[in-house]
């Protein structure tokens, strides 16, 4: 295996449940806070569930933006859930977007109070049946460009991916199933190899 490094951003939201996924899979993996750990080599990204406007916000404060969408838009392997999602899409409706890199527009909170949070099982496309956990989750309401859905819950597209960017509306770091991230693990190892 190609020796490798993920950075984790890690302003806000769920990134200790990704840190712990990619010891399981023996990923080696630092947070990213500030500018300076920009500094570190890195070979893939994990943008993690949270609150879409205050990671906006604080990336932009703290100088990660620019740097960060630079690489993204040149083929930084990157894995997007919940909230980061929504950093990446080109649309948000209801909002501003974040990085845009992404040809899919979403819509934030898209399953409203009543079923907030809520289970199920769903096949995603090249990996299988996978746990699905959703909290007050968004939308992909529709991928245009080089954008393709994965995975439709109730008609609903909750998966996607891109080229290098690979999202998920769900939370698969709270269910145990190692596949999503070893889905986007192996587009990092591909992209350090040939880094290397």
């Amino acid at each position: 295996m190609t020796a490798m490094r993920i950075g984790i951003l890690a302003l806000q939201g769920a990134f200790a449940e990704h840190a712990a996924m990619l010891e399981r899979l023996g990923a080696a993996h630092f947070e990213i806070r500030q500018q300076r750990d920009l500094e570190q080599e890195f070979d893939g990204l994990i943008l993690p569930g949270g609150e879409s406007t205050v990671m906006s916000k604080l990336l932009r404060e703290l100088g990660l933006f620019v740097p960060l969408r630079a690489r993204i838009a040149a083929g930084l392997p990157v894995l997007g859930t919940c909230a980061g999602l929504i950093l990446l899409a080109k649309e948000v409706d209801g909002g501003t977007p974040c990085f845009g890199t992404m040809e899919i527009r979403v819509r934030r909170n898209a399953y409203g109070r009543q079923l907030g949070s809520f289970f199920t099982h769903g096949a995603l496309r090249g990996v299988g049946t996978v746990p699905m956990t959703f909290i007050r989750a968004p939308q992909i309401e529709s991928v245009s460009g080089g954008a393709e859905a994965l995975a439709e819950v109730n008609g609903a597209i909750v998966a996607a991916r891109q080229g290098n960017q690979l999202v998920t509306a769900f939370h698969p770091e709270l269910d145990g199933d190692l596949r999503v991230h070893s889905l986007f693990l192996a587009a990092a190892e591909q992209y350090a190899a040939v880094s290397a």
